[in-house]
């Protein structure tokens, strides 16, 4: 028996998990019950969906990634009958056993034979047309396990209902990844060790009996509303109703050279869900711009945060740590410029969103650190949370949820989620935030109202902090010269002001 806290998640996920307690905690802390909506704007394959329909919450997920879409809109359509799907089971397995015996592919101990370079049958293996096989990872899937594949897919597709399908294509995809193929998953995906032969009709029916249990468990809760939408993240506005969400919960791409496509295009391809680069290019296209194997000439996100001081500061130190290293690839000469199109694609995701807002939305984006790129570092919570202040949102604060080991540096990367609300025009409370929060809203507040293009010195006192404070609705904490001890000895003052020292200098405060 499965444990009942990991129902549905594991029917398929990407290897870099979006964790169901997230958002579990996030809901309760929110406040969000029965009443609510909550939209996930990068639902991935519906994490937050799913923990949503389980505690009777409706939800809306927006996904571009048409395997991850796939995924989150099945694995909240609950119902397919448990009982149906365990004869769908049955009979795709008894098609497939009996395909591969006329072929000569006989079962032992529940495992198909077949000596690759032996005694097997005469007949060709089953591939992929060209155009499609092109897509692939060279060796993600060894000839026989990729035939046995296409096997069972013709059975899957010849049985059963419209949803039993969809069920048994979602368990394969499953299987592909975890068990039949020969992909193995770290910063990025790659090869692991290459298999001749496997398992496929008992990883796939694995995978569907795993199904068939989580469906068991929560088929009562089928009439609570929960969809997704298979579109671009930065066209919120262009897909929900006005004043319709009462939450996010989400975890957006982080700027870094992870292509996503990369993670999902075994699956994608065998499936046929993208088929040759046309298609492939149009959905990187409808991606928000986090690696530089997504981005093309076209592409103008960047134009939304040209002014961001921070974010140009970051770029234009990557293009001077390039020339200094010699790095000429193209790849590493569009470093600079996928980080100003992530920011500007973030942007714009959070320009489009405001409409579909009600009045006093909480919002929660888990973001990471990055030094992917020649190991300069981007604190993506802190620039994320700027850019939604800039557009009018309450920044509440920025909770850590864990940190990691860079695979550049060796340090450990923060991830934190950024806390923030939309006003809508309702008076707000006094907000509550972490201390460093607090006091790196006020510093940078103050800065931003006294600093002059070319000054070298920014002068305030301690009734500027109060005054601040007030103005960011912002509870104070009790010692002020804390705030000022703590920049001067403890803490980084925010990238926004280090970013406006000419070169060879920073700022620094003191008495």
């Amino acid at each position: 028996m499965r444990p009942k806290d990991r129902p549905i998640h594991d029917w398929y996920r990407f290897v870099l998990s979006f964790p169901p307690h997230l958002v579990t905690d996030y809901l309760e802390r929110f406040g969000i019950g029965p009443s609510c909506t909550v939209l996930d704007p990068f639902c991935g394959t519906g994490t937050t969906l799913v923990e949503c329909k389980k505690r009777r919450i409706g939800s809306v997920g927006i996904e571009s990634n048409p395997i991850a879409h796939f995924a989150s809109a099945l694995k909240v359509d609950w119902t397919t009958e448990p009982a149906k799907l365990e004869a769908y089971t049955e009979a795709v397995v008894s098609s497939m056993s009996k395909t591969l015996a006329k072929q000569g592919l006989d079962k032992r101990r529940g495992l198909p034979l077949f000596s690759v370079n032996g005694d097997g049958p005469q007949f060709p293996l089953r591939s992929l047309p060209p155009e499609q096989a092109r897509l692939l990872i060279k060796d993600s899937i060894s000839p026989l396990p990729l035939h046995k594949t296409l096997v069972l897919l013709d059975a899957i597709d010849g049985h059963g209902s419209r949803h039993e399908r969809q069920y048994g294509r979602l368990a394969l995809a499953n299987a592909l990844v975890h068990h039949i193929g020969n992909l193995k998953f770290g910063p990025e995906v790659g090869i692991g060790r290459i298999k001749d032969d496997a398992s496929v009709s008992k990883a796939w029916s694995d995978c569907l009996r795993a199904i068939i249990h989580d469906l068991g468990l929560h088929h009562d809760r089928i009439n609570v509303p929960a969809r997704t939408i298979k579109a671009d993240s930065r066209n919120v506005d262009q897909l929900l109703a006005p004043r319709s969400v009462d939450a996010v919960i989400t975890s957006p791409p982080y700027p870094n050279e992870k292509d996503y496509t990369r993670m999902t295009r075994l699956e994608s391809v065998i499936l046929g869900l993208v088929r040759d680069k046309r298609e492939l290019r149009a959905l990187k296209q409808h991606l928000v711009r986090s690696n530089t194997r997504g981005v093309y000439k076209a592409d103008t996100d960047d134009r939304e945060v040209a002014d961001h001081v921070a974010i140009r500061h970051i770029a234009d130190t990557i293009e001077q740590r390039r020339v200094a290293l010699g790095k000429t690839s193209g790849f590493e000469r569009l470093y600079p410029r996928v980080t100003r199109l992530y920011f500007g694609g973030m942007r714009r995701h959070l320009a489009s969103l405001r409409p579909a807002l009600k009045p006093g939305a909480k919002l929660a984006y888990v973001v990471g650190d990055q030094a992917s790129y020649l190991r300069v570092m981007i604190r993506t919570g802190q620039l994320l949370a700027d850019i939604a202040h800039s557009l009018g949102y309450t920044v509440i604060g920025i909770d850590l949820f864990r940190t990691r080991p860079s695979t550049t540096t060796g340090e450990h990367l923060r991830e934190e989620v950024v806390l923030l609300e939309w006003p809508g025009g309702l008076n707000q409370r006094r907000r509550l935030m972490p201390t460093h929060n607090r006091n790196a809203a006020i510093i940078l507040e103050i800065f931003r109202a006294k600093y002059k293009p070319g000054r070298h010195e920014v002068d305030f006192n301690r009734e500027d902090i109060v005054t601040f404070a007030d103005k960011l609705n912002i509870n104070l904490i009790k010692n002020l010269g804390d705030l000022i001890y703590s920049f001067r000895y403890r803490a980084d003052l925010p990238d926004e002001i280090l970013s406006k020292a000419p070169d060879g200098k920073t700022w620094i405060i003191r008495p």
